[in-house]
């Protein structure tokens, strides 16, 4: 990886005003992919171990906007991948090589940095380091990576309307390890209890409704 790239994030991230960790490196990073499209691989490589939760949120953001097609699997597939390495308690990242050349288009950028305002504005009044040797602990980062993968698992569920959900407790576990908050973490682990049966409901009503998409759609 060139110099002059982790420099730039480096940069970024300085003169980020916002004041969350998480949404002052992954702002920098998206602006140093709408300056120079970088691959995931090239992302993991010069973020090591933070590059799980960076690369994660990254991933599972999309998933908060109309999915193109195409997107979703190498995406959605990216985020169970990294999750099950950290369940593992692998602290070094990688992607095969399908997904890690997978590039953001500009346009999509673009909405990322957008929606990336939104969520912290919902967000840093809250989040901020609390019981760290919780947050820090190695069995605990394992848990992340469990819940983590199962999200993603669940996200990959051919369930229609569900994609939120999901999204929404992947990102707050992204967040909390980045901002090392073990109480957010606490949080995100009631909530993929909430996530778990909130799916599963609604694929059982689907399945139990088969006339539901001819009423809708006919």
């Amino acid at each position: 990886m060139p110099w002059h790239i982790r420099s730039a994030i480096a940069r970024l991230t300085v003169t980020c005003t916002m004041k969350l960790r998480f949404s002052q490196d992954l702002e920098a990073l998206l602006k140093v992919l709408a300056e120079k499209p970088l691959t995931l691989g090239d992302i993991l490589a010069e973020t090591s171990e933070r590059g799980f939760s960076l690369v994660i949120a990254l991933l599972a953001l999309p998933f908060l906007l109309p999915m193109p097609p195409g997107f979703a699997g190498p995406l959605g597939l990216g985020c169970l991948i990294l999750g099950a390495q950290m369940a593992v308690g692998r602290r070094s990242p990688w992607l095969p090589k399908r997904i890690a050349q997978f590039q953001f288009p500009n346009w999509l950028v673009s909405n990322l940095l957008g929606l990336l305002r939104r969520v912290t504005a919902l967000i840093e009044t809250f989040v901020r380091p609390r019981l760290r040797q919780l947050a820090e602990s190695a069995h605990i980062w394992q848990l992340n990576g469990l819940c983590i993968a199962w999200l993603a698992f669940l996200l990959m569920l051919p369930i229609p309307f569900t994609n939120p959900i999901p999204t929404a407790g992947i990102l707050l576990l992204a967040i909390a390890m980045l901002e090392a908050d073990g109480l957010l973490m606490c949080i995100a682990y009631g909530m993929t209890i909430a996530i778990t049966l909130a799916v599963a409901g609604i694929g059982y009503v689907l399945w139990q409704s088969p006339g539901f998409f001819q009423d809708l759609f006919g």
